[in-house]
Parts: C-alpha cells; structure tokens; sequence
C-alpha cells in the first residue's frame, strides 16, 4: 500500500471555488451576529476571554507539537495535526456553548476575536511550530510554502466576511437579522455536501487509511477540550466560563484546514484524513460534552 505521506487527494477546481464559497458565507453568517462590543468583551472579561485565546494560540498549539513528539506519527499527519490546532474557532462552538450552559456572550467573543486573530495567527503557528520538527519541515520545504501567500488567503477568507457581516449588521439590522438563518445553515449543509464529495472522490484513499487517524483525531481532540477547561482553572474564571473556552478550544475550523490543504498542500493524503476526520469527529465530542454539561448543575 502507498505511503499515504506521498498520496494526494483528487479536488476538483469546481469543488475548490464552492469550499471557498462555502467558508466564506460561514463566516458571513457568523458574522452577521456580530457587533463591534462584542470585541470590547476583552475591556469587560478580560481574564476569559485572555484565557481562551492563550488555550486555542498557544496552549493548543505547544501541545499538539509534545503529542506529536511523544507519539510520532506520519508526516502528513502530523502537519495536519499542527494545521488544526492552528485554525480559530469553529462557526459551531456558539451552538455547543448555548446546549452546555456556558457563557453565550463569552462563546461570541472569542469566535469573533479568534477569526481575527486566526489571519496572523494560523500561518505563523503552523510556519512556527511545523518548522520545528523536522519531518513537518521537509514537508514544508517539498511544497515550497509561502507565509504571505496563507496569510493572504486566510485574510480573503476570513477577514473580508467578517468585515461585511458586521456592515451588514450595523447598518442593515433587520436585512441582517433575516439573512442569517440562510446563510449560517445553508452554509454548513454545502459545506457538508462538499466534505462527502471530497470523501467520494476519494474514497479508496478514505477506506484505506482512514483507522490510521480515528484514534489521533481522539485523543488531539480530547487534549483541545481538556486544556481550555483546565486554562480556565488557571485563570480562576467561572465554571460556566470554563465550559465555553472549553468547546471554543476543542471545535476547530477543520473547514479552513482543509482549503489551505488543497490549496497549498495539493490536497496532501494525511494532512486532509487528519481535518476531514476532525471535521466530522469535533461535533460528534462537541454533542457529547456540551450535553454532558447540560445536565451537570454549574458549580460556583
């Protein structure tokens, strides 16, 4: 059997423009909920909101890298491993955090913060730390990656639909109010339907391989959630706090992963089991905890 570090992952251009077009409107949608207070959070909490972003750019980060130096796995996954832990937030946190009772306000910030952030942060943090270990770096070396070229898709795709979300919220309210519904689920089922027809295109690649990540994508996800609840002990924040920063660590967007895989990375094999597999395991763990919580009572 092929070394799935030297496998790629067939994506048509056609399937690339609607993965583009899918993020984007996510964000949008996200987006159209958003309000410029809601970045002002950090003057009113700023030990929660300091704290979740700590767990998700650098804690989450620094950690996936010892995981990856203790268990050493492929190179392609480990890069894909490295490229999760460096995406902001996932658009579906906020919804895990409403079902677990955590802090709502809190929830939006941080994913609004988190995708600012994210268009420095992600390719610096995967530039950083896949530079480090060697396997990742000769792998980086292979493709030739550009920091200004991430950097410049990743403001594309998030930056501008946030932008143009939070326009449409502050000077089109009501357009705004009604248009999110739309977007923010129309969004995601496309994004789904994109995701299983990568998987069909694929899916001797999928079959063959994919045993090798299930317990990887486990255990990097249960480390994700861990952290931002133990980080938030650190900082002394609230339970319900804790329970946010918590699902904001642990739901990733796996989405943006997979763009920049197939737009840098060729759709490298490992890299794209690794986000595809999280993209479908984060919101089965995301039910699991947040209904956990749900009926947990809420120490103070």
């Amino acid at each position: 059997m092929e070394s799935i570090d030297s496998i790629t992952l067939n994506f048509s251009r056609e399937n690339m423009f609607f993965l583009n077009l899918s993020l984007g409107f996510i964000m949008f949608g996200v987006a159209l909920n958003l309000k410029v207070s809601d970045f002002l959070m950090i003057l009113r909490q700023p030990r929660a909101v300091i704290a979740g972003m700590l767990s998700q750019f650098v804690a989450l980060p620094m950690l996936t890298f010892i995981m990856i130096l203790i268990i050493e796995p492929r190179p392609s996954f480990a890069l894909g491993m490295m490229l999760v832990a460096a995406c902001p937030g996932g658009n579906i946190s906020n919804f895990f955090s409403s079902v677990a009772r955590g802090n709502i306000a809190l929830s939006v910030s941080l994913t609004a913060v988190s995708s600012v952030l994210a268009i420095l942060l992600t390719p610096l943090n995967l530039a950083f730390w896949a530079g480090y270990y060697e396997p990742t770096a000769s792998l980086l070396q292979q493709v030739n990656l550009e920091f200004s070229d991430v950097l410049r898709t990743v403001l594309i795709i998030l930056g501008i639909p946030v932008v143009l979300g939070m326009s449409f919220n502050r000077f089109l309210p009501e357009t705004a109010r009604k248009l999110h519904p739309y977007t923010h689920y129309g969004s995601i089922l496309i994004f789904g339907a994109i995701l299983i027809l990568a998987f069909m295109a694929n899916l001797d690649i999928f079959v063959n391989y994919i045993y090798l990540v299930v317990l990887l994508v486990f255990m990097h996800n249960a480390i994700a959630l861990i952290t931002g609840f133990q980080i938030g002990k650190v900082f002394g924040v609230s339970e319900q706090d804790r329970r946010t920063i918590s699902i904001e660590t642990g739901i990733q967007n796996s989405g943006l992963g997979l763009l920049l895989i197939f737009a840098f990375f060729q759709g490298l094999g490992g890299m794209a089991i690794v986000a595809a597999w999280w993209g479908i395991w984060h919101i089965l763990a995301g039910f699991a905890v947040s209904y956990y919580w749900k009926s947990k009572v809420i120490l103070t």
